[in-house]
């Protein structure tokens, strides 16, 4: 197998960042699609801990290269900032390419975020503030600034003209706010354009040379399914497609590229920020798992809600991305936990039901139906095969799988690379 994609699924936050550093030490290139600065991943390697919220988790380990495509979009300073950290921890800072048609995170799209978020009020989203709702709709609306476009002078300084005049109408008239000005943007932007242009190519000319010679493309997904777009609890959701076709096209790909698709979860359930969340636990055992796991935002610094394993939206999720291999984390969470509960369905008015429905208000009725398993006391950050594992968390596995509908490939339990219980190998599959 040559080709093999990583998606979040559930909303974000499962730990990614550790699967595909474990996957790309194999890959010859690691790419990222989608979504901005707001998509955090940690890794930890040989006891140090690298936050990111940009640059790809196969900086690490991808032997040839780490990709960020044309559907993300890159805020330059915050960008700048990470390969410098990594360039200080010796990591090699090279191999970094970064696609021409890739949009820029510009002032007034972070300023429009803040003042939308401001104006909703008690019905706020919950955004990040980074501005990446704001640059996906100016790319939508075909104002968006690409790489290419900070790279060339004059055309940089004509979209930005331009697009000053219609954000400070904006800002001005209908938020009561400042206008930018123009000096204070482009000479610091077209800066950022000169430090990044040595990492700048055509990304989909690259990756799909990759896969004509039969060398390994990691494509590494950002946030979660159930954060998708189109397909997670609209209105609270990201800006872009998080699923598997999302990743096709923000690198620019067939979608018959992919061989695997492995989704990645926790033993649970989390998310940041409003929305649905049937499986929620506004109690004690919500309270140890995230002081347990240490469930704050990466970015945010934002306590997660808590809520026990929904297998209801993991089968969404395996649906709407072909999901054909699942990845686990944080088993260790529930050593010492005498009882786990899964949702197995929902019981909406009196019915159950075996989707995940699009209907917000049909959604906030929605009871989760539990199936309980026994816990174990035995810590298991040590395991390092299935035997390894007590027979309860066998069991709890082996449930998750079934319910699901899609073979466990692997099974984490710590945060460390070498915690990692690999069943299946992923590029074998």
């Amino acid at each position: 197998m040559t080709a093999v994609a990583v998606v979040g699924s559930q909303w974000g936050d499962e730990g990614k960042g550790k699967i595909t550093d474990f996957l790309s030490k194999d890959a010859a290139y690691a790419v990222r699609s989608a979504g901005g600065n707001n998509a955090g991943h940690t890794i930890a390697i040989n006891g140090k801990t690298f936050k990111m919220r940009l640059i790809p988790s196969g900086i690490f380990a991808a032997s040839k290269a780490a990709v960020i495509g044309n559907g993300v979009v890159i805020n330059p300073a915050v960008l700048l900032s990470e390969i410098n950290n990594l360039e200080k921890n010796g990591i090699d800072t090279g191999k970094l390419k970064i696609s021409n048609r890739a949009h820029i995170i510009m002032p007034y799209d972070i300023k429009q975020d803040e003042y939308q978020e401001e104006a909703k009020g008690a019905n706020k989203l919950g955004t990040t503030k980074n501005g990446i709702g704001p640059t996906y709709m100016d790319k939508a609306s075909r104002i968006g600034i690409r790489v290419c476009d900070l790279l060339e002078k004059d055309t940089f300084a004509d979209k930005l003209r331009a697009n000053l005049k219609e954000k400070n109408a904006l800002f001005t008239k209908i938020y009561g706010k400042p206008a930018l000005k123009f000096a204070d943007i482009f000479d610091r932007y077209y800066e950022y354009g000169q430090k990044m242009k040595s990492h700048v190519t055509d990304t989909s000319v690259l990756i799909n040379n990759a896969l004509d010679n039969n060398e390994r493309v990691l494509f590494e997904g950002a946030q979660g399914i159930m954060l998708d777009i189109d397909e997670g609890t609209y209105p609270f959701v990201t800006s872009s497609n998080t699923i598997s076709g999302g990743i096709a096209s923000g690198i620019g790909v067939g979608a018959n590229r992919f061989d695997t698709v492995v989704g990645v979860c926790k033993a649970y359930t989390t998310r940041v920020g409003a929305g649905p969340f049937p499986t929620e636990l506004i109690d004690k055992t919500g309270d140890r798992i995230r002081e347990t796991a240490h469930e704050y935002g990466t970015v945010t610094g934002r306590p997660r809600r808590v809520g026990w394993f929904d297998s209801v939206a993991l089968r969404h999720a395996k649906r709407a991305s072909g999901i054909n291999a699942l990845s686990l984390n944080l088993l260790d969470v529930f050593s010492g936990f005498a009882k786990i509960k899964i949702a197995t369905t929902y019981e909406l008015d009196g019915k159950k039901i075996d989707y995940y429905p699009a209907s917000l208000r049909e959604l906030n009725r929605c009871k989760p139906v539990y199936e309980e398993l026994p816990g174990w006391d035995e810590d298991i950050t040590a395991a390092k095969s299935w035997e390894d594992l007590p027979e309860n968390a066998q069991k709890f596995l082996k449930r998750i799988s079934e319910l699901v509908g899609v073979p466990l490939v692997t099974v984490s339990v710590g945060p460390d690379r070498e915690q990692t219980i690999v069943l299946k190998n992923p590029w074998e599959m």
